[in-house]
């Protein structure tokens, strides 16, 4: 998709592919790939990522290929670094030389072996309570020069709403999976009772308890004893009527 923004401002390319695309991970992933090839090159030298906050958990949400996530896990692990400074901080923070800069010592040693030679962090303008930065990495020495670096913040300003919408729509995607899952597991509750009525000729009441006895006896939750109760009749999986 990303070859297609030739002529469009990179709002206009976000927007309409935040429309075209199935779910927000593949948003955010061509997002972070698009910031790759698009905002600095096409040589393949620079990777990026994007790392979200919330609750002071660091994560990322998007990387431009599995090599950008890894160098993020990097600074993770470390729980400090150019990136995570962009994050919190609210800052542009540009390493010019992994090799000579001495604020991070343990974490850009580590980095260095990976190829990095250069490092930008450019935060997001999101919501509150939720921060994010655009992380790039070059494998050449002063890779990002004073005009990539402003090029760099235009854009994030440009992509922040961009952003904040997908940010959005996973948490509703996760609300939604969630939901699912708790149908799911009323729907097998619901059909593995009226089962249990029928066969022992019980009030409803009488059936939940038998399956919460069966529930602790075996150490296993209700939702997974009424599943084999309804699958022990040759129903199988129990179909939930849930719309999204």
């Amino acid at each position: 998709m990303a070859d297609r923004v030739a002529g469009q401002t990179p709002t206009d390319y976000l927007q309409e592919l935040i429309l075209e695309t199935d779910d927000v991970e593949e948003f955010l992933n061509e997002f972070a790939a698009f910031s790759a090839n698009q905002l600095f090159d096409r040589t393949g030298s620079v990777l990026c990522g994007v790392t979200l906050l919330r609750s002071r958990r660091a994560g990322t949400v998007a990387s431009s290929s599995h090599k950008a996530k890894e160098l993020d896990e990097i600074q993770y692990r470390h729980a400090n670094g150019p990136c995570l400074t962009a994050c919190i901080e609210h800052r542009t923070v540009h390493v010019a030389d992994v090799a000579t800069d001495e604020r991070w010592p343990d974490y850009l040693s580590d980095i260095a072996q990976h190829g990095v030679r250069s490092i930008l962090g450019v935060p997001f303008d999101l919501e509150a309570g939720t921060k994010a930065a655009l992380n790039v990495y070059s494998m050449q020495n002063g890779g990002f020069d004073e005009e990539s670096i402003r090029t760099a913040e235009g854009f994030v300003r440009q992509t922040s709403k961009a952003l904040m919408l997908s940010v959005r729509l996973a948490q509703h995607s996760d609300s939604v999976s969630n939901l699912k899952a708790a149908m799911k597991s009323r729907t097998a509750i619901d059909i593995a009772i009226g089962i249990i009525m029928a066969q022992n000729r019980c009030s409803q009441q009488e059936a939940f308890n038998i399956l919460k006895s069966v529930s602790s006896s075996r150490n296993r939750k209700v939702r997974d004893i009424a599943a084999s109760v309804v699958a022990s009749i040759g129903q199988g999986e129990p179909e939930t009527h849930f719309e999204a």
